[in-house]
């Protein structure tokens, strides 16, 4: 039964959303106080050199330097010696490319090497051929038997065939034979194998959590035999000291959205400011990100009350007018408003004055106008849902989806872009707004998997009927048929998005980067449930792992923050 919630004269239903995630922990005094270790800086400086020199260091065997490269990204330190890793990739490009390695005969023979090598090369957007694969099949074509007892090699073959494209069938059955086969094994494994194949079979690596995936794999690097001690505590240092740099700026975020009192003005709303700085770091982790990070996280808090409004507190009427309002995007313009939403419209146009003095001291003023437009877009989509609701229309699923494409991700598109710096220009503004294939691949991830799990609570409380609804009336099919319907569509999305970032890439990788992070939070928020409106279940140790709790170290080491 929904809740009800007076505001003024008016009685309305209420969506009765569960309470998100308190920020009061990040304005105690015990927080503010804490100091996370303390460690040399110089120290830092000479690990990091150090496994730079691994890097580039002369390797006798391929998969030596393919299993370190694996292992510096998947910790996180990647980013601290790109150009290294990008010339000895390019280096196995080639060589693989020719066929001249000594070794390459027997990497090719070798199902976790050649795995790896493929993946690792796909990630850095080389196309390379997936006939490698053939080399495992068995005389009917199909992979060979033999390979089903070779667990490291299976889990290498499933995070390979993740980065697959259209039409390439072996990696199709690449990933239905890996997947049955490690299910199969994971019962007869011991730690921490069985904790690595579980984790993937949950959340493989390259739809993962960038952040997430970097606490989960110290944890299960350090338990492993073979661990370089030197890039361990280096790849623990490392993480703390971005932990910190979010630390710090998480009682900003928490004043700011204590100040606004919606909680208390607006209580039929969602209020999510923890939740929203976890989604922006999702595309924004590195240090100098920080207006990134607040943007999105401002935008996505902000966003979120804007679609509780639409969603469950509006009359229809009202809605038709807020969303008159913000297309004329004056402050002079709301005063027919009601008082709830003057609340809302009044913290909208704040943030935006607050992303433009950000955005004239860069020099990147222009870029306002798109932020704008994105949110007049928005709202447009959101009156379009809320018409139907009103007038209990199921659209079909041709009407549906453009306009719900619009309410779940143009707008954090067109914000992430706003936010990332000068390697954005214009022209990539202007590409968001042309409905490109690899944002609507994004979108349909975004939406789909946002459905299938919210549907049934949305449905109680009353709520426009969701991509679910519409397919089940549409094609008269089961709740059931729709969702293999829709896994098949956000599978057919992924390969859309992994052929977009393939070379020669339209714009620089860390700007379509943030398409891939958008689908991957995505991925992580919506796997199985809405864990962004019941984030006390899915996000809070999540939030917890990332933003609390630094890694264990060593004993004796210390580390002084920056």
């Amino acid at each position: 039964m929904s809740a009800q919630n007076t505001i003024g004269d008016e009685t309305r239903p209420s969506a009765d959303f569960p309470p998100g995630i308190r920020g009061d922990i990040f304005l105690s005094d015990a927080f503010m106080k804490t100091t996370i270790v303390n460690c040399d800086q110089d120290r830092l400086q000479e690990m990091k050199e150090e496994v730079k020199r691994m890097v580039t260091a002369p390797f006798e065997k391929q998969s030596q330097i393919l299993q370190l490269i694996d292992d510096i990204q998947r910790l996180g330190v990647a980013y601290l010696m790109e150009n290294e890793i990008s010339q000895v990739l390019q280096q196995i490009h080639d060589n693989f490319s020719g066929k001249c390695l000594d070794d390459q005969e027997e990497n090719d023979d070798n199902l976790y090497t050649a795995a790896l090598r493929f993946r690792l090369l796909r990630q850095q957007g080389y196309k390379v051929s997936c006939d490698t694969f053939n080399n495992f099949k068995d005389g009917d074509g199909k992979f060979s038997q033999s390979h089903v007892g070779d667990v490291l090699g299976l889990l290498s073959l499933y995070e390979a065939s993740q980065l697959r494209i259209h039409g390439e069938e072996i990696l199709d059955e690449a990933v239905n034979f890996s997947t049955t086969h490690l299910e199969l094994a994971i019962h007869g494994l011991l730690p921490p194998l069985s904790k690595r194949v579980s984790h993937a079979l949950y959340q493989p690596l390259w739809k993962g959590f960038p952040r997430l995936e970097v606490r989960h794999y110290l944890s299960m690097y350090e338990e492993g035999e073979s661990h370089n001690e030197t890039l361990l505590t280096f790849a623990k240092l490392d993480f703390n000291r971005l932990q910190q740099v979010y630390q710090k700026e998480l009682p900003g975020i928490t004043r700011w959205w204590k100040d606004l009192d919606f909680e208390k003005k607006l209580p039929f709303a969602r209020s999510r400011v923890i939740e929203a700085y976890f989604w922006a770091l999702g595309l924004f982790y590195l240090p100098e990100n920080h207006v990134g990070r607040m943007m999105m996280c401002k935008i996505i808090a902000i966003i979120t009350i804007i679609d509780d409004i639409y969603d469950a507190h509006g009359k229809y009427g009202e809605l038709e007018l807020f969303t008159e309002v913000v297309e004329r995007w004056d402050v002079s313009a709301m005063d027919p408003l009601p008082e709830y939403m003057n609340v809302c419209y009044q913290a909208m146009m704040d943030v935006y004055t607050e992303f433009e003095e950000t955005l004239a001291k860069e020099g990147n003023l222009y870029r306002m106008q798109y932020a704008r437009e994105a949110m007049k877009l928005l709202t447009k989509a959101y009156l379009t849902e809320a018409k139907w609701f009103n007038n209990n229309y199921i659209p079909t699923m041709s009407e549906y989806m453009p306009v719900a494409l619009f309410t779940s991700y143009h707008m954090l598109a067109t914000m992430s872009f706003i936010g990332m710096g000068d390697i954005v220009t214009k022209d990539s503004l202007d590409w968001v707004f042309s409905d490109p294939k690899m944002l609507k691949a994004a979108s349909v991830i975004c939406r789909l998997m946002d459905d299938r799990v919210s549907h049934e609570f949305e449905q109680k409380r009353g709520h426009v009927a969701s991509a679910v609804e519409c397919y089940m009336k549409e094609h008269d099919a089961t709740r059931e048929e729709a969702l293999i319907e829709f896994r098949i569509q956000v599978n057919n999305a992924w390969k859309d998005i992994n052929e977009a970032l393939l070379q020669p890439t339209i714009f620089p990788v860390p700007v379509l980067s943030l398409i891939l992070n958008l689908a991957r939070v995505i991925e992580v928020i919506y796997k199985y449930e809405d864990g962004y409106t019941h984030s006390g279940i899915v996000l809070k140790d999540y939030i917890e792992s990332l933003l609390i709790e630094p890694v264990p170290l060593t004993k004796g080491l210390s580390f002084t923050g920056t």
